[in-house]
């Protein structure tokens, strides 16, 4: 079998790459577990100056890595060469920083000294999607290797080159062979990989489906795991928005990437007082966003990334305006070459259609209003998912009340919600368990060790 890179914009095959055989997988598992061995005991100054040395080699490289994920994905080439520059960024945030999150920490007992260590587990095998090609593998990688923990790729099949392109960066960079592998390898494969007692623990990005599969798996074999799943995040607009301000951010909290995010906002609850203009002005805004070459300076909105996707979010789409949903905007795919949908806001969304209980991922908002903010705060809640969400407020106790009430991992005010080197990653209920990122995704896969001494 082979992974087929196809671009979205035009459904040109790009390249194929054939997977990898037992004994290919084998060798990169004996390397990684040797690696570790002694990764372990390399000196942080060390670790660091080989990440600050990969960070430049990326930041020297920041076109063609744009282009890359641009041509096997379709997001825009603009928003591919922020996602390159972010990549650098964090490696260069934890080369700095990653030594003080895990130093040994002193703590006041009867003993003459006790404390907590943490230390490294082993190699992790990082199962990853194809929506943020480099940026879901580095904010895995780059805090687990400063940890200590080598890193086994398996990266989604539609964006073989960007796995490629990474595992490059590491090895060009002058990092041990082993610290940061690429297996080409089909998930119907993956059990026998998790299941390796060289393979210490497991982090997935990716469906809920995918999740629980992953999950099981890795519960069989007593290893952790980190889960990072969907979404259907609330964009909250309460009665002190500044609506000057919060539309224009509003078509890019749903069209970023294409809106193929776990992070996109999705259901955008706003109070009924200033629903009205909201609704006018934002399916203006939705209208007027460019659609087109990926490549074209001018384009915010390119393909969704493969044709499954576009098939799926078509009929969701249709499904939910057959049942009584209407489309302010959109609402029908493009005609021509390519998986391009336009941006697309629906209103009077029954709540048994598919943009009433189903994550949408691509370029759709689903518009909902309520009477105050109590009740969007419960409509909010009312989903198996709580990844992230934001508040759009002028009103200090307004901005309050949502971030105390939102059942979510991450909550933005007046900001459209990123992931950033400084803060922990990661969701509840069925958006899933764990954090990257921040001092607590540096420590998820670590041993924390308690010593006590008389």
């Amino acid at each position: 079998m082979t992974f087929t890179a196809i671009n979205p914009a035009t459904e040109a095959v790009l390249g194929e790459y054939p997977t990898h055989d037992a004994a290919h997988i084998e060798t990169a598992l004996a390397t990684a577990h040797e690696a570790f061995l002694a990764w372990k005991r390399t000196p942080f100054a060390e670790r660091s100056q080989l990440m600050n040395r990969v960070a430049e080699l990326l930041e020297s490289e920041i076109p063609v890595a744009g282009a890359l994920m641009t041509s096997e994905m379709g997001k825009t080439f603009s928003a591919a060469k922020g996602e390159a520059s972010k990549c650098a960024l964090t490696m260069r945030y934890y080369a700095e920083r990653a030594e003080g999150m895990l130093a040994t920490e002193i703590v006041k007992t009867h003993g003459s000294k006790s404390g907590i260590r943490y230390e490294p587990l082993g190699p992790l095998l990082a199962i990853m999607p194809w929506n943020f090609p480099l940026w879901q593998i580095v904010r895995v990688a780059v805090p687990n290797i400063m940890a200590g923990n080598p890193i086994v790729l398996k990266h989604s099949s539609s964006v073989p080159g960007c796995a490629e392109y990474v595992e490059g960066l590491f090895t060009r960079a002058g990092f041990p062979q082993g610290l940061f592998t690429n297996l080409f390898v089909e998930s119907s494969r993956i059990e026998p990989v998790i299941a390796d007692p060289r393979i210490a623990a497991v982090t997935v990005t990716g469906s809920e489906t995918a999740g629980r599969s992953v999950a099981a798996l890795a519960g069989k074999h007593l290893k952790k795991c980190v889960l990072e799943l969907g979404g259907s995040d609330p964009f909250i607009v309460a009665k002190s928005a500044d609506l000057d301000h919060t539309v224009p951010l509003a078509v890019t909290a749903r069209l970023q990437n294409n809106g193929q995010a776990c992070i996109c906002a999705k259901r955008f609850i706003v109070v009924r007082d200033v629903a009205d203009e909201f609704i006018e002005r934002f399916s203006a805004a939705m209208a007027a966003a460019p659609i087109g070459d990926p490549m074209d300076p001018s384009t915010v909105l390119g393909p969704l990334a493969n044709e499954a996707q576009f098939k799926t979010l078509s009929a969701q789409v249709s499904e939910s305006i057959a049942q009584g949903a209407v489309a302010t905007t959109g609402g029908a795919p493009l005609d021509g070459p390519g998986y391009f949908f336009p941006a697309t806001v629906l209103v009077d969304v029954p709540e048994t259609a598919p943009a009433g209980n189903e994550e949408l991922f691509g370029p759709v908002a689903v518009v909902h209003v309520v009477d105050d903010l109590d009740e969007a705060i419960r409509y909010a809640n009312d989903t198996p998912w709580g990844l992230s969400g934001s508040v759009w407020a002028t009103d200090p106790e307004e901005i309050e009340q949502v971030i105390a009430g939102l059942d979510v991992g991450i909550v933005f005010a007046n900001a459209i919600v990123a992931s950033m080197p400084e803060l922990p990653f990661g969701g509840v209920k069925a958006s899933g368990y764990g954090r990257e990122l921040g001092v607590a995704g540096v420590r998820e896969f670590t041993n924390v060790k308690s010593f006590f001494i008389a």
